[in-house]
């Protein structure tokens, strides 16, 4: 490449304290001219110490920009990142990130000229060195068929080109010009509805290993649990806003959430729906223990004992969030996505006006 193009890396960030300065060291270690590159971390309102570590770290450094998101949700930070940034190309990267080669931006800016796209999957493993136990058995489980959407690219380890729907990262600045700033209306799947939209205005996308990041997974049930729950919650406004987004897997979580424990009390009242009940559970069973058997023979028995639980976590997480969203709904308080649909300009500049 005769010159490398000017790349602005936006991390949208709440409650990072622990993490960020590292993340922030391993973009700044890039082998990556500094006059072709910016920093720009967007700080939500947090109860730790992110923002003062972030000002910090900006005020000795002046390739990192400080910027404060009065909303705290990744969308609008993401179009805090977008409105400042310089660069002719945009990619996000979550405060959780180890990176473990100095190569991630060369290679980016390598892979957008050579495969002559203007969009970068990228896959996001969870696979760091500094993984608990429970953590290497969620990075596991999220890896398996039963742990994550058959239709996501996210853990590819192929180098392709795909559908950016799942795992879009970074973008030429043309591609956001045309589809417009994240939609604020999102708390979770902001980036999954942003490159629904990347995908529909007709942009391709590649992937690679190349660009690989590696997120650190939750540390407990409970934690993996609300993470689900906000995704949960996201995908319920990501089918409305988008119906033809709806799936069988984002349905699935939703009624063994619901039909489950509405099954368990009608058992008390019929016989007949007491094995209806019994076989539910086993079919989920026969869904969960199958998949921890394959994991624990692969990588480990020690697995097999924390994989089913993880599983309910994250099935019950996702169910419920999307149960919760729907009940907002339904009681009038969710978000109404009528006018997009009659509007599509109303899509585009959601991020502005949610």
């Amino acid at each position: 490449m005769e010159s490398l193009p000017k790349i602005s890396v936006v991390i949208p960030i709440r409650n990072e304290a622990r993490y960020i300065e590292r993340t922030v060291r391993y973009v700044r270690e890039q082998d990556y001219p500094g006059d072709k590159l910016e920093i720009l971390v967007v700080v939500g309102d947090s109860v730790d110490d992110t923002a003062a570590i972030v000002q910090e770290i900006a005020a000795q450094d002046p390739l990192v920009k400080y910027f404060h998101n009065p909303r705290s949700w990744s969308s609008a930070a993401r179009n805090i990142g977008i409105e400042n940034a310089t660069g002719e190309i945009v990619t996000f990267i979550d405060g959780h990130t180890y990176i473990d080669n100095d190569q991630l931006l060369r290679n980016t800016a390598r892979l957008l000229e050579e495969q002559n796209v203007l969009v970068l999957s990228r896959p996001q493993f969870l696979d760091t060195p500094e993984n608990s136990h429970f953590q290497k058995a969620v990075s596991l489980a999220r890896k398996s068929l039963v742990g994550h959407g058959l239709d996501s690219t996210i853990y590819n380890d192929r180098d392709e080109a795909v559908d950016p729907v799942s795992s879009g990262a970074t973008y030429s600045r043309k591609v956001i010009d045309k589809v417009g700033p994240f939609d604020e209306r999102f708390d979770a799947c902001e980036d999954v509805e942003f490159n629904y939209r990347v995908h529909k205005a007709g942009f391709g996308s590649f992937t690679s290993l190349k660009l690989a990041v590696y997120y650190y997974p939750r540390g407990s049930l409970r934690a993996l649990f609300r993470q689900m729950t906000r995704y949960g919650m996201g995908r319920f406004r990501l089918a409305c806003k988008h119906p033809d987004t709806l799936s069988p897997g984002t349905l699935v979580p939703f009624l063994l959430t619901v039909g489950l424990p509405l099954l368990a009390i009608a058992s008390f009242l019929h016989p007949a729906l007491r094995y209806i009940f019994l076989a539910a559970v086993g079919l989920y069973a026969l869904m969960v223990i199958p998949s921890s058997l394959v994991v624990a023979a692969r990588h480990g028995w020690s697995f097999f004992f924390v994989l089913p639980p993880i599983y309910l976590a994250v099935h019950t997480g996702l169910g419920y969030g999307f149960l919760k969203e729907l009940t907002r709904t339904v009681f009038g308080r969710g978000v109404d996505f009528s006018n997009d649909a009659a509007n599509p300009k109303q899509t585009e500049s959601a991020g502005k006006t949610g």
